[in-house]
């Protein structure tokens, strides 16, 4: 009879558990880290700067990802009272606290295709 293993039941190993669904959960998809980067490195930057910076994304999906991650207190929008109307974006003071991780998320990939490519 095989072992059943608990360490999943404790309450310290569920809280951390939920904490990373949570965080998976804010951050997942294809485009969120690329453009909290962008808005990382380029400050404040209005919807049609970031939808030329970010490669390959569709309007209409830069709006989506725009409006999750102000909803989710990551992005603020700012419309500006100009003819048209200009609408900027910007990382909030709580998306900053994500840049540490992006950062060290960007080492690891590099370090990761170098393992992988740089077999000597």
């Amino acid at each position: 009879m095989k072992k059943q293993q608990t360490f999943n039941n404790t309450a310290i190993c569920k809280t951390r558990i939920t904490a990373i669904k949570d965080t998976m959960d804010i951050l997942s998809g294809k485009w969120k880290f690329h453009i909290l980067g962008t808005l990382m490195q380029g400050g404040k930057m209005r919807f049609m700067d970031l939808l030329r910076e970010v490669d390959g994304i569709a309007a209409k999906m830069l709006s989506k990802e725009l409006q999750d991650m102000e909803m989710n207190k990551l992005v603020s929008r700012t419309i500006l009272n100009t003819k048209p109307i200009t609408v900027e974006y910007e990382v909030t003071e709580y998306g900053r606290t994500l840049e540490r991780i992006i950062d060290e998320i960007a080492i690891w990939g590099i370090e990761y295709r170098k393992a992988l490519y740089d077999k000597k």
